[in-house]
């Protein structure tokens, strides 16, 4: 995640309280989307953002999590998502963005 949306992420976090948001992610690879998770809810672990040391533990998805998917409206996913879901490994991004909510996720 590079430092600007950290910048955004942390002053949304200040103005709403972090027990309102929700981060959206679309990375394509399991990994990316796990570095940008553990940012917006451990720190960011690169150490080079304004998140280093910032536990906001921030409820995270990914576009592609089934729970995330259903609350699209099907034709804006079919149009937007679908055709760059046929290619993702999104098994691996579900598991990496479970296993980051589940260590690191506060709300």
């Amino acid at each position: 995640m590079d430092l600007e949306n950290q910048k955004r992420v942390k002053e949304f976090a200040d103005e709403y309280g972090p027990e309102n948001l929700v981060v959206l992610l679309g990375a394509a690879e399991g990994e990316a989307a796990g570095l940008a998770a553990e940012t917006v809810t451990a720190g960011d672990p690169t150490f080079a953002g304004p998140l280093t040391g910032v536990q906001l533990g921030l409820r995270v998805y990914h576009c592609c999590e089934p729970e995330i998917k259903e609350e699209f409206d099907e034709g804006v996913y079919d149009e937007q998502i679908s055709m760059m879901e046929m290619v993702l490994d999104v098994d691996d991004i579900v598991n990496e963005m479970s296993d980051i909510r589940n260590e690191f996720t506060k709300y």
